[in-house]
Formats: structure tokens, sequence, C-alpha cells
């Protein structure tokens, strides 16, 4: 195995609380640059930091650790970390925003994730039960406004953020984990309200966004993840976002029109992504990791650097540190609102 290898474009996950035989083989392998983890693979802090550092160890070079701990109903490390509240609830306390963007993140880091997917930057319509309130708010200007703070807060503890679901998941009411979600709105639409909050966390520096699976045929006739028009015209060029794309997982149905498994991979690559996730399927990861042979965009393995945990936290140190005392006392209360 090389020493020092460079990151490759695949994100993938892991079956349980330890590493198998072919999941190190996995990791192992050049196309693999990231694993995601999820509520299966974590029983308590000191299980998690030693399965990170097993992944670490076993990868011999860069890659990055990830986990959906939005707050909320997406939450996947629960007993020993905070409950976080959902987004929706920073409404009514918007000074617990940044607070709690701090309080994820240092908690995350301490255990040795890079970063949590988040924050949602969808602008809730009343319509997607799967976004709902997982969103900051109905209104765009305050679901920016929120949004920036968790995020500033985010990166305060060292933690990059990733926006999702560009340009905008909460104008249909179809889970796209399901099917593939169709929204008939205009550009002009889009752009005066799901586009705001992308607009202003980009301005702010948002590292990295996530593009749903969803169509909008009057803009493009592919899923904004595998469009160039959406990543390349209107994210990069329009908006002038320079960070991180990472594809939503491949394994969703709102992805399934695209082909194969390998052809999502290359679809979502070719139209911008600069790593693709796969997930809860570990056949379509080895289909992707094998047949994946396009050349990553330029800048690539530069962006992905970004995504690195800048700052390494003693998680005793935290716990014990009255800024997270407080903070973590202010936010359970906020669940009980």
């Amino acid at each position: 195995m090389p020493q020092n290898m460079p990151m490759g474009s695949v994100m993938i996950d892991i079956e349980s609380l330890s590493l198998t035989a072919l999941e190190t083989e996995k990791i192992q392998h050049p196309n693999t640059g990231a694993v995601i983890l999820f509520a299966r693979n974590y029983h308590d802090p000191k299980q998690i930091s030693a399965l990170i550092q097993d992944i670490r160890q076993t990868r011999n070079g860069t890659i990055l650790i990830a986990v959906d701990q939005e707050g909320g109903r997406v939450q996947r490390f629960k007993q020993g970390f905070t409950r976080l509240p959902a987004a929706a609830n920073f409404k009514s306390h918007p000074e617990l925003a940044e607070k709690a963007g701090w309080l994820m993140a240092a908690e995350l880091l301490s255990v040795g994730i890079d970063f949590s997917f988040a924050p949602v930057l969808d602008v809730d319509c009343g319509i997607s039960e799967i976004i709902g309130n997982r969103s900051f708010s109905s209104q765009c200007q305050q679901a920016a406004f929120l949004a920036a703070a968790f995020s500033r807060g985010m990166r305060s503890a060292g933690m990059a953020s990733t926006g999702k679901h560009f340009p905008g998941h909460g104008a249909v009411s179809i889970d796209s984990h399901l099917a593939l979600p169709i929204d008939n709105r205009d550009l002009d639409s889009i752009r005066q309200q799901d586009l705001v909050p992308f607009k202003y966390l980009i301005n702010e520096g948002l590292e990295a966004i996530m593009p749903a699976h969803i169509i909008y045929p009057q803009i493009d006739n592919q899923a904004a993840g595998f469009s160039s028009k959406w990543l390349q015209k209107i994210l990069r060029t329009e908006l002038g976002f320079n960070g991180v794309i990472f594809s939503d997982d491949l394994s969703m149905e709102g992805a399934a029109n695209i082909g194969s498994f390998a052809e999502r991979a290359r679809t979502a690559i070719m139209a911008g992504c600069d790593m693709v996730l796969v997930c809860n399927n570990p056949d379509a990861a080895n289909q992707v990791l094998e047949s994946l042979t396009i050349k990553p965009q330029p800048n690539t393995n530069q962006h992905l650097m970004t995504m690195q945990g800048r700052i390494k936290i003693n998680r005793n140190d935290l716990l014990n540190s009255h800024n997270w005392q407080q903070i973590s006392s202010q936010l359970e209360l906020l669940n009980h609102d």
C-alpha cells in the first residue's frame, strides 16, 4: 500500500461498530476519500474515537470522517452528546444558533470527526415533511441569518460547514430518499426564495455544498446534483461558490434515473461534484470504487483538504469547561420549549 495516499473522490460507510476485513480493503482503495458514520456505528464516545482512529490508520493517508449531526430528527450520536434541538427551534431563540453550531462542532471534533453535514439551508414551504423543522425558517432571510450564525459557530470551533440541499428541497412533498421529486418553479422564483440562504452563506465563506436529488425542469432536465447548469453555471459562476461540492447519497431513489451506480458517480463528477457519497449499499460502493476512473475536477484535492477538522479538542477539557456546560444546558432546555 502506498504511503500518504491522496484523497479519492468517494465517500463510503461501514456496517457496524468496528471495521471488517473487507471494509479495511475499501478504505485503502485509491478512490476512497472519506467515510460517513451513522447511528449504527456509534455506541459511546470512547468507542467512536477508537473506530475513527482505526479508519485513519487504515488509510495511511488523509481521509475525511463525516456524520449527519444537525440536531432534531437528524442526530446520529446521542448518548454522551448534547441532544441538539431542531433548526426551527432557533426562531424563538436566535441568540442560541451560533452557540449551538459551536457546541455541535466542538463535541464532534473532540472524538475525531472532521465535519457534520450541516447546516440545512432549505427554506420550509410547509410542503416537505422530510425537511420540515430541519429548516431554520419559512422566511428565506430568517433562514439565512440563523443558518449563518450556526455556521459561524461551527467555524469558530474549527469545523467547516456544508450547506444543503442546493438549490432547495423545501418546496417538494416527495422524499428524494424514496423517489425523484419534481419542482416546477421557474429560476426567478427559486432565486428570490430558496437561493437566498445559499447566497448569504457563500458570501460568508461557506466551505461546502450538497445539491438535492430534485429535478427543476424549467431550468434543466437533470437533477441538480447531476446538472452542470446548476453546479457550474449557477452555483460556481453566478453565486461565486469556490468550495467543495458533495453529491447527496447516490443510493437514494432520487438518483436512480441516472442509471447504474457507476453511471451516477461519473455523471455527478462530470457535472461538478468533488466527492460522491455511496451509503447503505456495500455492493454499490464497491461498484463505484472499482469503476471510477474519471479524473477529479481541477483543485478537487485542495477543496477537500478544507474539510479537515482544524482544531483538536480534548473531550475532557471540553466537558469540564463552563462554556460547554452552559450552552449544553441551554440547548437541552430549548428541546422542551
